[in-house]
């Protein structure tokens, strides 16, 4: 089996962290492969935004967890996280953000770091909140939340083992 399918097969979402951070130069490894999605019509309408800032961090926890309606920790103390942000402009702008998350999430599990892709951004940068975090970093233009990618080191008891995968999920047409 290749190295890449492997890859893909082991990644496992992680829900529990250490306090270790990713290094820098693993973070931007991740990154260039989120930016190498595929996307329609090679549009790459895509931007990120890598947040390593602790304060930062708690704060976009925090808005998501209102979102959500929780006070817990939706980022399960992870440390870093990507914002993938969309051109709503773009027909293609959900699936554009989805195939950049896939990259990130298999990028980061091919370097030893743990990932997990967390919901509510579209609900956070519609926000009044959301739009001014947004002017604050400079990211200019309308902008949809597709997700965080959370990221760091697997805590004990962090990644869940695979389930089996359902059978009949496949049609072949020959």
């Amino acid at each position: 089996m290749s190295e890449f399918i492997d890859t893909l097969e082991s990644r496992r979402s992680c829900r529990k962290y250490t306090d270790q951070s990713v290094e820098p130069e693993k973070l931007q490894q991740i990154v260039d492969a989120g930016l190498w999605a595929a996307s329609g019509m090679g549009r790459q309408g895509t931007h990120l935004v890598v947040v390593t800032d602790p304060d930062t961090v708690a704060e976009l926890s925090h808005m998501n967890a209102v979102t959500m309606g929780s006070e817990g920790d939706p980022f399960y103390g992870a440390k870093t996280v990507i914002v993938v942000l969309s051109n709503p402009a773009n027909a293609t702008c959900v699936e554009d953000g989805a195939l950049v998350m896939g990259n990130l999430m298999a990028a980061a599990h091919s370097l030893g770091v743990a990932s997990c892709w967390i919901h509510r951004a579209k609900e956070e940068f519609e926000s009044e909140e959301g739009k001014a975090l947004l002017a604050k970093w400079g990211v200019e233009g309308e902008w949809r939340g597709v997700g965080h990618c959370i990221l760091g080191y697997a805590d004990e008891g962090g990644e869940k083992p695979a389930v089996e995968r359902l059978a009949g999920r496949v049609t072949y047409v020959k």
